[in-house]
């Protein structure tokens, strides 16, 4: 997940939380399911979650086991915690004001705030 997370990192986790896509999630590894993995939620597909890495050459997501079904996908990762406390869940207004006409010319600042925009 580098850029966004980097090994070490705390998280602040919402168990339960309703998934949209762009939501960074902590899910267990459909083949390891020991094993707790965070990604990002990229779209709701009838089996489950597609999850996509933020570090798009490292393959490790949903391009390798496919989609991730609901019972495996735990809660919704609201803050990085340390080494520095970062909003990984901003709310829906927030988002449609990033996303805007007037704060979407700011680079970056929608990626910084935790608003994920799928580039084309």
């Amino acid at each position: 997940m580098v850029p966004t997370l980097r090994e070490g990192d705390q998280l602040l986790v919402r168990y339960g939380a309703p998934i949209r896509p762009g939501a960074v999630v902590l899910f267990r590894h459909p083949f390891q399911q020991d094993l707790l993995v965070v990604k990002r939620a990229a779209e709701r597909r009838p089996k489950g979650w597609w999850v996509l890495s933020d570090n798009r050459p490292v393959d490790s997501d949903s391009r390798s086991y496919g989609p991730v079904p609901d019972e495996l996908v735990l809660g919704r990762v609201l803050l990085r915690l340390r080494p520095s406390p970062a909003w990984l869940a901003p709310g829906r207004g927030l988002e449609r004001l990033l996303l805007g006409p007037r704060l979407s010319r700011l680079p970056g600042l929608a990626r910084r705030l935790g608003v994920w925009v799928e580039e084309v």
